[in-house]
C-alpha cells in the first residue's frame, strides 16, 4: 500500500473511533514528532552533557584501555 492509501486508511480509522484515549495518543505522537529527545532531558543532565563536550574539546579524555587497566590495578583484578 502506498503512503497516500495508508493516510486515507488512518483517517477512516480515526473517524470511526469513539476512543478519546486513541485520539490523545495520536495527538501525542504528532506533538512528539520533531522533538529531539535532548529537549525532554532534565536541566542537570543537559549540563552534564555540555560539561562532557567541553572536556572532550579541551582534550581532557582518557583512552578506554587506560581506564580499564587503572581499575584492574586499583581493585586487584587479574585477567
Amino acid at each position: 500500500m502506498d503512503l497516500q492509501s495508508e493516510k486515507i486508511e488512518l483517517v477512516k480509522l480515526l473517524l470511526e473511533t469513539e476512543s478519546s484515549e486513541v485520539i490523545n495518543e495520536i495527538k501525542a505522537i504528532f506533538k512528539k514528532q520533531g522533538n529531539d529527545f535532548y529537549d525532554d532531558l532534565p536541566q542537570h543532565v543537559k549540563d552534564s552533557i555540555e560539561t562532557g563536550i567541553k572536556e572532550i574539546e579541551a582534550g581532557e579524555v582518557y583512552e578506554h584501555n587506560w581506564v580499564m587497566q587503572d581499575m584492574k590495578t586499583k581493585y586487584g583484578i587479574t585477567d
